[in-house]
């Protein structure tokens, strides 16, 4: 079943993306589906969203206002028994990895003196 499951969170995503692309337009920021995590009875999805930009929380708010349409052109594509409850997460792994970045940058290395 963990197989099945983890090609199902793929598929999902990858769907999505594409319908996400096609049916909503953000403005100024960029919108990427990280992850998809379907429940083991595929009848809801977490669905984790990047947002690059100061907009996170309305971007989320459109996505969940969108969601019947999003649910319905994923039927579409997915044929699945139940086609799953989505729900929608902001996803900040990018932003603390780019935080991360910066810090170890800023951190001096052993060899070298400032002056």
């Amino acid at each position: 079943m963990k197989h099945r499951k983890l090609r199902v969170n793929e598929l999902l995503r990858r769907e999505l993306s594409a319908i996400i692309t096609r049916e909503i337009t953000f403005e100024g920021v960029l919108v990427t589906i990280n992850q998809v995590d379907v429940t083991p009875d595929l009848k809801n999805a977490h669905v984790y969203v990047s947002v690059l930009g100061s907009a996170g929380r309305s971007v989320i708010t459109q996505l969940e206002a969108q969601r019947v349409v999003l649910q319905t052109e994923l039927a579409r594509h997915v044929v699945l028994k139940y086609t799953p409850h989505l729900i929608f997460h902001l996803d900040d792994s990018i932003e603390r990895g780019t935080r991360i970045i910066e810090i170890l940058q800023e951190i001096e290395t052993p060899g070298s003196k400032k002056e």
